[in-house]
């Protein structure tokens, strides 16, 4: 799923002329941690950030830039609860790096990123409980906000420049419905 999200995201940036080229060589490059370094997301118990996501017997941990990050390889069960956090963030020294890479720079727009430096980011958090047939979304957060946050930026910011964040996060219902 964390590979999917990055996909979606990458797709959206693209849309937003920040990226250029073949998705499929962006996600070969791993082009999706330099804009979302984080895991997907983390189990939910005991505690908000519980643990137990690498047990033995079980996936190991990935040595991958992004993939690192995240909280379990595991197959997921029916009754755990996790979140869903995608994310797109514009970090200076990310961006310096990916910047500074051959294999990276030759994605980037270079204006795009520098108009987008000092935004940071956007992510939200959805919390799910696995079932039989899927996810239940547990998230109560009335959609309308989207909607709200994106007329506040547009006063701030080019459209442009604003689109692909929200083409994620509105294709997020999308993710869910698509993921396996």
């Amino acid at each position: 799923m964390h590979v999917l999200a990055n996909r979606v995201m990458l797709e959206s940036l693209k849309d937003g002329c920040v990226v250029k080229g073949s998705i499929d060589d962006m996600m070969t490059a791993n082009l999706g941690a330099v804009f979302q370094p984080h895991g997907l997301g983390h189990f939910m118990g005991v505690d908000v950030h519980d643990v137990g996501g690498y047990l033995e017997g079980h996936p190991v941990r990935s040595t991958l830039a992004g993939l690192r990050s995240l909280r379990t390889a595991r197959l997921l069960e029916v009754g755990m609860v996790l979140t869903i956090e995608p994310g797109c963030y514009f970090i200076d020294h990310l961006l310096d790096q990916a910047l500074a890479d051959p294999q990276l720079s030759e994605f980037l727009v270079p204006d795009a990123i520098e108009r987008l430096r000092g935004f940071g980011g956007v992510r939200i958090e959805d919390d799910v409980v696995v079932t039989s047939t899927g996810a239940e979304l547990l998230t109560k957060v009335p959609r309308t906000l989207v909607k709200r946050i994106f007329s506040f930026l547009s006063s701030e910011l080019n459209l442009v420049e604003i689109f692909f964040f929200f083409s994620c996060l509105l294709s997020r219902g999308n993710f869910l419905e698509n993921a396996e």
